[in-house]
C-alpha cells in the first residue's frame, strides 16, 4: 500500500498530458493576459520550501500546496499588511479557514523543485476533506497492525519466507503446496505376551487336570453313543421293546435327545464356556460356532414338539452338534500333551542350546544358528496363539455372519418363521468344523513326541512362523563332530624341541583359535604336565592353518598342505591324512595324528536338510574339516554344502555375535541330529497346520452353502442328523492323515 495516498491521487488527477490538454497555451480564456510581474515580489510571496508553513491563523499547514500561477499582484489590504503575507488564489476562489488541524503524519520526502523551463503551473487543488483524511489514517493503521499481527507466532523458516515474499511483492501470497492426504491404516492392537514362566513350572501346569480331561472325554464318548442310538433307533435292529416304545414317540425322542445333549454340554463345560468367552477377549475361533450350534440345537429340540405337534416330521441335530464338542475336547487334550512334552524336554538341560533364525546372515538369506545363552522368552512363546487359531480368528467372523444371514433368508425370508431355530441349528452345525482343535493338536503332539526323544523342543508356534522358503543352516565343528568324535591317534616330535614345549604351544594356538580340537589337546596337555602359554597376533590363513607369536617365536599350526605353502620341510614319504602339524620358526616340531569318527545321524540329517530346501553352511574352525575331506572320507554331498572364506567362517561362528530375539527351538544334546530334526520338524509342522486349517475352513463354507440350500427348499428328509454327521466326519478325515505325515522324515 503506498504511504502517500494524497500524492498518488494528485499525480493521477494532474498528469502532464491532462495539464496540456486543459491548459494548452498555459493561459485561461476568460482572463486577460497577465502583466509582467516582479521577481522579488514572487519570491516574497512563495512558500519557504517543502517544510510546513503557517497560515494567517498561525497554524502549520502539513499539506503544502504547489506554487501558484504567475499573476499580477493585487494591492494588499491594511488587514493583510498587519498580519503578514497572504497567498492569493487565481480567480475569485473562496477562502477556506481550518478550524482544527488533522492528526500529524510522518514527514514526507522532499519534492523535487519545479523546473521553470518545461513545467507549467496549474491551480492548486483544494485541500482534502478532514473526514476522508481521518478515514485514510485509520485504514493505514489497520494495515500496519494486520502486517505485524502474527510476527511473534510464526518463527519457522517457511513463515519467514512467506513474509519476505509478501513484503517484496505486495498483495501476493505464497501458496504452500501440501501433499495429497494419505489415509494411514490404524495398526492392529496387539495382545500383550504371556508371562515368561520357566519350562519346569509350565510342564507341571500342563500336567494338572490332564487325567480329569481324559476321563471327561470317555464320558463324552459314551454320551455320544447314546445319542447315536436314540437318533438311529429306527435303523438299529434288536432293541428292547420298552426302549422302542419310548423312542416311538417323536415328542419323547426330542426331549430325550435334548437331555443327552445338555449332559454333553455339562461334561465339556470348560470347553463350552471358553468358546463363548474367547470372542470377548479378541480371540474368536471355530469353537464359537460349535458352541452356538449346540445352543440352537438344544433350543430347537425343546421347542420342536410344541411347534410341530405330535408328528414333527424332522429331528433335531443333537448328534452332530455333540460330536463337535467331543472332538474339540479331544483336540485340547492332544495339544496339552504336546505342550507338556515340549516343556519337559526344555527343562531337562541346565544350559541348553538355543536355535534362532537370523535375518540375512549369509548370502542375504535367513540362516539358522545354534548358540548358548539364557533361556529367555521360551515360556512366553509356548503359551502364545497357534497357527490354526490365527487362521480361525479371520475366518470365524465371516462364517458366523454368513450362517446368521443364510438362516434368516431360509426361514423368515421364505415366510417360515417357525423354522428359524431349525435353520440356525443346521447352518451353525454345518459351519462348525470337527477339526477345529485337531488341526494343531494332533501334529503338535506327534512332532513334540519325536523331538523329545532326540533332545529337542520347538519354542511354540511363534518360533516356526517364518520357516517358509529356502534358507541356510550354520554347521560348526561340534555339530559335525561332537565331543568324543575326535581322538588322538599318535604324536611324533622332530628336532631338539622338548615334547612339553611342542604340546604347550600347539594347545595354546588351538585354544586361542576356538577350534573344537581344544578338548583333545587339553587332555594331552594335562597328561604331559604342560601349561598354556601366552600368545599374541593370532592369524588365520586361507590355506588351512594358524599362526601366533609365543614368547618371541612364530608358531605355525595347520595341515600338511599349509606347511608346504609356508615352506616348512616335511619328512619324505609322509602318509598321514588327518593330522595337526606344528612348526616353530619355520622348522617342523611335531605331528599329532587324529582320528575323526562321524556320527551315524549326520548323513541322514544333511539329506533331510537338503530335501527341505535348507542349505548347510560350513562355519568350521578346524582346518581339517573342508568339503574335499568330507566328500572323500565320509561320502557326504559336499557339492551341496557352502564353504565361506576363513574370515567369514570365523565371523559366522563367533559366540559373541547378535542373534534374533525369537527362539525357534531348544536343544538339550549336541550334534547335528537334534539340530536338523528341530529345524525340519518346525517347517513340516507349519505346513501341516496351515493345510489342515485351510481344509477345515473350506469344509465349513461348503457346509454353510449346502445347509442353506436344503433349508430353503425344506428338504427335511435329506438334511437329517445322521447325514450331517457323515458330512462333517468326511471333512475331518484329512486332518489325521496330514498329522501322521509330520514326523515321518
Amino acid at each position: 500500500m503506498p504511504r502517500d495516498r494524497d500524492g498518488q491521487q494528485n499525480q493521477d488527477e494532474f498528469s502532464l498530458d491532462a495539464i496540456l490538454a486543459e491548459f494548452g497555451s498555459g493561459q485561461r480564456q476568460e482572463e486577460p493576459p497577465a502583466a509582467p510581474f516582479d521577481a522579488s515580489e514572487e519570491e516574497a510571496a512563495a512558500p519557504a520550501g517543502p517544510e510546513a508553513q503557517e497560515d494567517e491563523l498561525g497554524e502549520k499547514d502539513w499539506f503544502p500546496t504547489p506554487p501558484p500561477r504567475r499573476e499580477e499582484p493585487r494591492p494588499e489590504t491594511p488587514a493583510a499588511q498587519e498580519k503578514g503575507r497572504v497567498t492569493t488564489f487565481p480567480g475569485a476562489g473562496p477562502r477556506i479557514q481550518r478550524e482544527e488541524a488533522p492528526p500529524p503524519l510522518p514527514p514526507e520526502p522532499e519534492p523535487e523543485e519545479p523546473q521553470e523551463d518545461n513545467v507549467l503551473e496549474f491551480p492548486a487543488p483544494e485541500p482534502e476533506n478532514r473526514v476522508v483524511a481521518g478515514i485514510d489514517h485509520l485504514r493505514r493503521k489497520a494495515d500496519q497492525f494486520a502486517e505485524h499481527m502474527y510476527e511473534g507466532e510464526e518463527d519457522s523458516e517457511s513463515a519467514k519466507e512467506a513474509r519476505r515474499v509478501e513484503r517484496l511483492i505486495p498483495g501476493v501470497d505464497e501458496e504452500e503446496v501440501s501433499p495429497a492426504p494419505v489415509r494411514e491404516r490404524k495398526p492392529r492392537k496387539k495382545r500383550p505376551p504371556a508371562p515368561d514362566i520357566p519350562p519346569a513350572e509350565l510342564s507341571k501346569r500342563y500336567s494338572r487336570g490332564l487325567k480329569g480331561a481324559r476321563l471327561r472325554s470317555v464320558l463324552a464318548f459314551l454320551l455320544l453313543l447314546c445319542l447315536a442310538v436314540v437318533t438311529g433307533a429306527d435303523r438299529i435292529p434288536g432293541l428292547p421293546g420298552e426302549l422302542m416304545g419310548i423312542m416311538g414317540d417323536p415328542g419323547m425322542r426330542c426331549y430325550l435327545l435334548a437331555g443327552l445333549q445338555a449332559l454333553m454340554i455339562l461334561v465339556t463345560g470348560d470347553i463350552f464356556l471358553e468358546g463363548l468367552i474367547r470372542p470377548f477377549q479378541g480371540r474368536m475361533g471355530m469353537e464359537l460356532l460349535i458352541c452356538l450350534a449346540n445352543l440352537f440345537t438344544l433350543a430347537d429340540a425343546l421347542t420342536l414338539p410344541s411347534l410341530a405337534g405330535e408328528a414333527p416330521g424332522r429331528e433335531p441335530f443333537c448328534l452332530p452338534a455333540a460330536l463337535g464338542l467331543l472332538l474339540v475336547l479331544w483336540g485340547r487334550i492332544q495339544e496339552r500333551r504336546g505342550l507338556r512334552l515340549c516343556c519337559r524336554t526344555a527343562a531337562a538341560a541346565s544350559e541348553p542350546y538355543l536355535v534362532t533364525r537370523d535375518e540375512g546372515k549369509w548370502n542375504n538369506r535367513d540362516t539358522y544358528t545354534k548358540w548358548s545363552g539364557p533361556l529367555n522368552g521360551f515360556g512366553s512363546q509356548v503359551q502364545g496363539e497357534n497357527g490354526a487359531e490365527r487362521i480361525y480368528r479371520v475366518a470365524a467372523p465371516i462364517l458366523l455372519l454368513a450362517a446368521v444371514v443364510f438362516s434368516l433368508l431360509s426361514s423368515v425370508g421364505r415366510r417360515r418363521p417357525e423354522d428359524l431355530l431349525w435353520s440356525l441349528s443346521a447352518t451353525f452345525t454345518a459351519a462348525g468344523s470337527l477339526s477345529a482343535t485337531l488341526c494343531f493338536g494332533l501334529p503338535w503332539r506327534r512332532i513334540s513326541a519325536r523331538l523329545s526323544k532326540s533332545g529337542a523342543a520347538l519354542a511354540g508356534w511363534q518360533g516356526v512362523t517364518n520357516t517358509t522358503g529356502s534358507c541356510n543352516l550354520l554347521l560348526t565343528d561340534i555339530d559335525l563332530f561332537p565331543v568324543g568324535s575326535v581322538s588322538l591317534n599318535g604324536v611324533k616330535i622332530f628336532g631338539d624341541f622338548p615334547i612339553e614345549k611342542v604340546v604347550a604351544v600347539t594347545a595354546t594356538v588351538i585354544r586361542d583359535s576356538g577350534c573344537a580340537l581344544d578338548k583333545v589337546f587339553h587332555d594331552l596337555l594335562r597328561s604331559q604336565g604342560a601349561v598354556y602359554r601366552r600368545g599374541e597376533k593370532l592369524t588365520a590363513f586361507e590355506g588351512g592353518g594358524l599362526s601366533e607369536i609365543i614368547r618371541g617365536e612364530q608358531v605355525l599350526i595347520g595341515s600338511a598342505s599349509f606347511m608346504v605353502l609356508m615352506d616348512v620341510a616335511l619328512p619324505p614319504g609322509l602318509k598321514v591324512k588327518n593330522a595337526v602339524f606344528c612348526a616353530i620358526d619355520g622348522e617342523l616340531a611335531g605331528i599329532f595324528a587324529l582320528n575323526y569318527h562321524l556320527p551315524g545321524s549326520v548323513a541322514p540329517a544333511i539329506d533331510s536338510l537338503i530335501q527341505n530346501r535348507i542349505t548347510p553352511v560350513l562355519a568350521t574352525r578346524d582346518f581339517n574339516l573342508i568339503p574335499s575331506m568330507l566328500r572323500q572320507r565320509f561320502k557326504l554331498p559336499a557339492e551341496r554344502l557352502e564353504f565361506p572364506p576363513v574370515n567369514r567362517r570365523r565371523e559366522l561362528s563367533d559366540p559373541e555375535q547378535e542373534h534374533s530375539e525369537t527362539l525357534a527351538a531348544i536343544l538339550c544334546r549336541e550334534g547335528l541330529g537334534p539340530y536338523a530334526e528341530a529345524v525340519v520338524g518346525g517347517r513340516r509342522l507349519r505346513s501341516a497346520v496351515r493345510l489342515s486349517a485351510a481344509l477345515s475352513c473350506l469344509g465349513s463354507m461348503v457346509g454353510i452353502l449346502l445347509a442353506f440350500y436344503l433349508t430353503c427348499v425344506g428338504a427335511y428328509d435329506s438334511l437329517t442328523p445322521l447325514n450331517l454327521a457323515v458330512f462333517l466326519l468326511a471333512w475331518m478325515l484329512p486332518t489325521p492323515f496330514i498329522a501322521g505325515w509330520v514326523d515321518r522324515y
